[in-house]
């Protein structure tokens, strides 16, 4: 009796022994993403201050002034914030244990961030066609590094979007899921905030 006892505790000790360092896997990984977004801050900082440095240095060519196009630049803004807002439902409808509603959030967010870059692309290309390239002087370097800097962690994010849509369906919501959920919208959030930024100091001080 006693035998059967202590076995059954070590059973259960084992079984809490695998549970903390599923937790423990869990807490890095987490722990991992945040150093992975400091990189990140530090990343855009660098780039936001070389722009900053180069905004002048047109090399006689067009200015954003000229080019900018601000009715496509504010559509787009508005798009990706509001896409922040739907991000922030589907982490609602998670800590709610809806399914339904958290993948439905998630594939809004993802349709509002592929026009949030449909629309970049198409300025990009305007801006190209008018003659303004990442050649064309170091003002154009500066800008096309640090805006396509963004669309391009935008468009990680919505790959990466998608593949956790993919996950949910066939897992559905369970401590993985939920810390990838968090890490996304966490994720998106920050790219949102970046956005600010360069709306602020790219767009609107462009302009003026």
């Amino acid at each position: 009796m006693a035998h059967v006892k202590n076995h059954a505790h070590s059973q259960a000790q084992g079984h809490d022994d695998h549970h903390d360092g599923h937790v423990d896997q869990e807490s890095l990984r987490r722990f991992g993403f945040w150093i992975f977004l400091i990189t990140d801050v530090i990343l855009f900082a660098t780039l936001f201050a070389t722009y900053i440095v180069l905004r002048n240095n047109t090399n006689g060519g067009p200015t954003g002034a000229e080019l900018i196009e601000m009715p496509g630049i504010i559509a787009s803004t508005f798009i990706l914030l509001t896409s922040s807002f739907t991000s922030g439902l589907a982490v609602l409808s998670m800590n709610k244990g809806n399914l339904k509603g958290l993948i439905g959030w998630l594939a809004v967010t993802v349709l509002l961030g592929a026009s949030f870059i449909a629309l970049e692309v198409n300025e990009f290309v305007h801006l190209v066609h008018e003659g303004a390239t990442i050649s064309t002087s170091a003002f154009w370097s500066g800008f096309f590094t640090l805006v396509g800097t963004h669309g391009l962690h935008v468009s990680i994010g919505l790959v990466w979007m998608i593949g956790l849509m993919i996950q949910l369906k066939r897992h559905g919501i369970n401590n993985i899921t939920k810390r990838k959920v968090d890490v996304i919208s966490l994720y998106w959030h920050f790219l949102d905030v970046v956005w600010i930024f360069v709306f602020t100091f790219v767009y609107l001080m462009g302009v003026m």
